[in-house]
């Protein structure tokens, strides 16, 4: 019963907040509800739908703060992030996304792209692309970061996870030496536990093999809701 007047609660919510605050994606020119409004009087509902943070958010928000992020709300940045961050990928294999219902941004790094075959060395060739990527998440300051690895099927599963934490360490760690607050950055690999499409063969399998970049974003009442549980 408790759990049906909290949801109810919920959609009346978003419901009023559909009437009353929306704004045009600069993507599509569509209307649509504000992240800003999500943000500030969504409350425990916002909460919710940032989740999958590793390490959980409490303590990286404190830590971001502390390291000095824009204090203010997340709302239309985030879709202007989006925008510019598919500019600046543009033709380069690079996929941008909303993920998380919406509530978080997926940036994904195909294999051939960032790596050489059995490397977790960067390739030369993507590190300017790597230097937008930190260079929009230094503009957007009001965001956590998580990195995952992924790799295919091909090998052994412990060495397929090996190298899918170096990937993903090796990528949060350019990202941190071009300037992006090491307290918002988390890494993990996944290996072969994640596969993007179930395949054995040749043609599909390197869709397997890939680093994510989770971009989750967070506003005032956030820290505000982290530093009173961090008390």
């Amino acid at each position: 019963m408790k759990k049906s007047r909290i949801m109810t609660a919920s959609l009346a919510a978003v419901s009023l907040l559909t009437v009353s605050a929306c704004v045009t994606d600069p993507n599509t020119g569509e209307r649509k509800v504000s992240r800003t409004v999500l943000g500030t009087a969504g409350g425990a509902l916002a909460g919710g739908l940032l989740g999958g943070v590793i390490g959980g958010k409490t303590g990286r928000i404190i830590g971001a703060a502390a390291g000095g992020v824009a204090g203010g709300v997340v709302g239309y940045n985030m879709d202007k992030q989006i925008k510019e961050l598919e500019e600046q990928t543009a033709g380069s294999g690079v996929d941008v996304s909303e993920t998380d219902g919406g509530e978080a941004i997926l940036v994904n790094l195909p294999d051939g792209v960032t790596f050489a075959t059995g490397s977790y060395t960067i390739s030369p060739g993507f590190r300017d692309l790597l230097d937008r990527v930190a260079s929009s998440l230094t503009q957007y300051p009001n965001s956590l970061v998580d990195v995952y690895g992924h790799t295919d099927t091909v090998g052994s599963a412990d060495s397929n996870q090996r190298l899918s934490e170096q990937r993903a360490q090796a990528v949060a760690n350019y990202l941190i030496s071009r300037g992006v607050n090491s307290s918002r950055i988390r890494w993990m690999g996944f290996g072969e536990t994640r596969l993007k499409v179930s395949t054995g063969d040749n043609v599909n399998q390197p869709l397997n093999r890939r680093v994510e970049i989770k971009i989750i974003p967070f506003d005032q009442q956030d820290i505000q809701a982290a530093q009173s549980q961090g008390m």
